[in-house]
C-alpha cells in the first residue's frame, strides 16, 4: 500500500467534551447542564460520530460545575447503557475545586479514560464578560470576573497523585497540554513510568493563559510533541471559542485527532450557537471525510489507545 493509501484510510479519532466548567448556563441555551441534558447530549454526540465522550457534572438546579461522586451517578450508566462510546472523566474539574475533589470520581468509577492537566497556569474566563452581560445565576458573572486573580493550580505533586491514586484502575490519561512546557512535564512522568504510552496528548490551544492559536502554535506542538514521543502517541487537539474547525482541520492534516464540544466552543459558524454538541461532531466528521480519511469508532479508539475496556470499569 503506497503512503498515500495510507493515509486516506487513517482512523481519525472525535471526541466530544460536552459540557465542562467553563462557560455558564446564561451563555447559551443549549449547554447541557442536568444528568438526563448531559446524557442526551453524550448519547447525541456518539451518534453522530464521537468515539470518546469527555464528562464533567453541574448542579442541576444552577449549573456550577459539580465534582462529586454523586454528580455522575446519573451520567456514566445511562451513557453506558445506550451507547458503546469510551467515556472520559475530567480529573481537571474547575480551577476553584481542589485536587481531592477533582479526582473523587475518576478514582471511584475507574473509566477507561481520564483527562490530566500537565501544568498549572493562570486561567482567565474574565475575557467572556465582553460578550455577555447578563446572567441568570448569582455564580456566573463573579466566576468569571475573578478569573484574573485566579491559578489553576496542577503541581508537580497533584499530577503524581492523580496518577499513583489511579494506578491499579487500569485507567489511561488524556493528557492535556496547554503549553510547550507541559509536553516536557509529560516526558517528565513518562521517564518516571508514571504514565505508560502510547500516550494520549490532548494539545489545548487558546485559553488565555496557554498556547495561542496561530497555525505556528498548532505546528510547535506538533513538531515538539514528535520529538519527545515519536511514533508512542496519539495527538489531538482542542481549539477554544471560534477558531474550534480551524484548528481541527490543521490537527488531521497533520496525521492528528480532534476534540469538539460545548466545553470548547458554543458555537458553530460566525454568531451562531451549535444546537447541539452532535452538530459539532457531525462538522467535524464532515470535516474529515471530506478530506478523505475515516472516523474511528470506539472500538477502534479502544484499540488505537490501547484501553481496558468498557466491561472494566466501576459503573
Amino acid at each position: 500500500m503506497s503512503e498515500t493509501e495510507k493515509k486516506k484510510t487513517r482512523k481519525v479519532i472525535i471526541t466530544c467534551a460536552v459540557t465542562g466548567s467553563i462557560h455558564t448556563p446564561s451563555m447559551s441555551p443549549h449547554l447541557p447542564v442536568t444528568p438526563e441534558e448531559i446524557s442526551d447530549a453524550a448519547v447525541g454526540a456518539a451518534g453522530a460520530g464521537a468515539a470518546i465522550i469527555h464528562l464533567h457534572a453541574r448542579n442541576p438546579e444552577n449549573g456550577i460545575p459539580d465534582q462529586s461522586v454523586d454528580a455522575y451517578k446519573g451520567i456514566l450508566p445511562v451513557i453506558k447503557q445506550r451507547t458503546g462510546a469510551v467515556l472520559n472523566i475530567t480529573t481537571g474539574g474547575s480551577t476553584l475545586m481542589t485536587t481531592e475533589e477533582r479526582l473523587g470520581p475518576a478514582l471511584h468509577y475507574k473509566p477507561e479514560v481520564a483527562s490530566l492537566n500537565m501544568g498549572s497556569m493562570n486561567f482567565g474566563l474574565y475575557p467572556m464578560l465582553n460578550r455577555f452581560k447578563e446572567f441568570k445565576h448569582d455564580w456566573e458573572e463573579d466566576y468569571l470576573r475573578t478569573s484574573d486573580d485566579r491559578v489553576f493550580k496542577n503541581t508537580f505533586r497533584d499530577i503524581e497523585t492523580i496518577l499513583t491514586k489511579c494506578a491499579d484502575n487500569g485507567t489511561r490519561f488524556e493528557v492535556e497540554c496547554y503549553d510547550i512546557g507541559h509536553l516536557y512535564t509529560c516526558a517528565h512522568f513518562a521517564d518516571r513510568g508514571l504514565i505508560k504510552p502510547p500516550f494520549f496528548i490532548q494539545s489545548v490551544f487558546g485559553i488565555l493563559g496557554g498556547i495561542g492559536q496561530h497555525p505556528e502554535d498548532v505546528l510547535h506542538m506538533k513538531r515538539t510533541a514528535d520529538r519527545l514521543f515519536g511514533d508512542d502517541y496519539q495527538w489531538s487537539v482542542l481549539g477554544a471559542g471560534a477558531r474550534q474547525m480551524q484548528i481541527a482541520m490543521q490537527s488531521v492534516m497533520l496525521g492528528g485527532n480532534v476534540r469538539v464540544g460545548l466545553e470548547d466552543s458554543l458555537w458553530l459558524g460566525r454568531g451562531k450557537l451549535a444546537e447541539s454538541n452532535a452538530a459539532q461532531v457531525a462538522a467535524a466528521r464532515e470535516m474529515i471525510e471530506t478530506l478523505g480519511f475515516e472516523i474511528a469508532t470506539p472500538d477502534e479508539a479502544r484499540e488505537m489507545l490501547e484501553l481496558k475496556g468498557g466491561h472494566d470499569v466501576n459503573f
